[in-house]
């Protein structure tokens, strides 16, 4: 009776892909570059937009980890993923020629080497001119729509072209950068190769690093294999042995399970670490889901005291309840993007944490999730050391090699 309960409790692990002809997302094959050798020649370019493939619309399925969120894809229907518009996106995201003075790209505030964000407190651009805010994370957009720390932008799409105008960013003009990349006939003919008569727009800008930037996705972590082996801790182990012999697939994707927790461990403090996060600590109030964020905007209580405060989210609602609330980042690959807050206020997850435990700074719209957590030091320690556990390798991307 045991076994048939934990059999039917037993969770389908998605880990089979018999027949299953998707591009998974994670791996080189649509970030590595048009295939060549420094610099990129207009000839490779022609050969690339020559072959029917690239032009193909592609069919996507997310990591192990974040498959579960397959269902909450974003972006695909209104600007579908080609290998070409891809590969466009990449070239534009790492093109320092869409600034006023050929210095700032996208990379430049969002790079791959310091996990798609930046290890300054502020993003830095034309002129070494400040912003106000940290850099957020640009990697697993697939499953975002709004962007920012304030949501104002409505898409993907449009945040891309945002950066382009700001005067502290990029410090250009969208007419200048679409003129800049007609003049460039390695962009031109891609632009007409993947967006037909209308070309290089800055509409057409923003899809192409859209594409690009939606492919960009965290592989597994160690939390992920952790996971899928923690799905059979329901089968006692005689009932393993039962399911060896009545179920071999099955048994197999156990076994499995066994290999990769193996290869990719938790310490124990990290599986002390998992358990307060959904528990006691009460992360997972907002860092929940495959991206272990919720999408929605919280008043932590950070950067809430002095003069000229930040009101975040509420500059673009007007409503009280989003006064001082930001957009939750994502917990997978937190480890590589210190500083942490909207305003790159905390250094470490240690002083993340420490600001969890006594319940955020209180102010008026302070989330009512923001409670005192009263976490012994060893529990701090776990906690970080789970969220640590939460990174797995980014693909492999090249990044110099662009149109002349």
């Amino acid at each position: 009776m045991k076994y048939l309960l934990a059999l039917a409790l037993l969770v389908p692990l998605g880990t089979r892909a018999d027949g299953d002809d998707r591009i998974r997302l994670g791996g080189p094959e649509l970030v590595s570059g048009i295939p060549g050798k420094e610099p990129l020649t207009n000839a490779e370019i022609e050969k690339w937009l020559d072959d029917p493939a690239n032009h193909e619309e592609l069919s996507v399925r997310l990591p192990m980890g974040l498959a579960l969120g397959e269902k909450m894809i974003k972006g695909l229907d209104a600007n579908p993923l080609t290998r070409a518009k891809v590969e466009l996106g990449r070239q534009l995201y790492f093109d320092t020629r869409l600034s006023s003075d050929n210095t700032i790209s996208c990379a430049s505030c969002h790079h791959p080497d310091e996990g798609y964000a930046r290890q300054t407190r502020f993003g830095i651009g034309v002129d070494g001119q400040e912003g106000g805010r940290n850099s957020p994370a640009s990697y697993n957009r697939i499953l975002s729509d709004l962007q920012f720390w304030d949501g104002r932008a409505g898409s993907l799409e449009e945040q891309a072209v945002g950066p382009i105008a700001n005067p502290i960013e990029m410090g250009n003009t969208h007419e200048v950068a679409v003129k800049t990349l007609k003049g460039i006939p390695g962009y031109a003919m891609q632009f007409e190769a993947v967006f037909g008569d209308e070309g290089v727009t800055i509409e057409n800008v923003g899809k192409a690093i859209a594409a690009f930037e939606r492919v960009v996705v965290t592989n597994p972590s160690p939390y992920d294999y952790n996971e899928v082996l923690r799905k059979f801790s329901v089968f006692e182990p005689e009932d393993l042995m039962d399911l060896k012999e009545d179920d071999p697939e099955t048994y197999a994707e156990y076994e499995a399970a066994q290999a990769g927790a193996a290869k990719f461990p938790m310490n124990d403090s990290a599986k002390r670490g998992r358990e307060l996060f959904f528990g006691k600590a009460k992360c997972s109030a907002c860092h929940v889901g495959p991206n272990l964020a919720d999408e929605k905007y919280h008043n932590l209580g950070v950067g809430v005291t002095g003069d000229n405060v930040d009101v975040g989210r509420y500059a673009v609602t007007k409503q009280e309840k989003d006064w001082g609330a930001f957009k939750t980042p994502t917990i997978r690959n937190v480890a590589l993007t210190a500083p942490y807050m909207h305003d790159g206020s905390m250094q470490t997850l240690e002083e993340v944490v420490e600001h969890y435990d006594k319940g955020g700074v209180p102010n008026k719209a302070l989330s009512e999730t923001m409670v005192k957590l009263n976490l012994t030091k060893q529990e701090k320690a776990d906690l970080v050391a789970f969220m640590k556990a939460c990174t797995g390798p980014f693909p492999k991307v090249e990044t110099a090699r662009l149109p002349k």
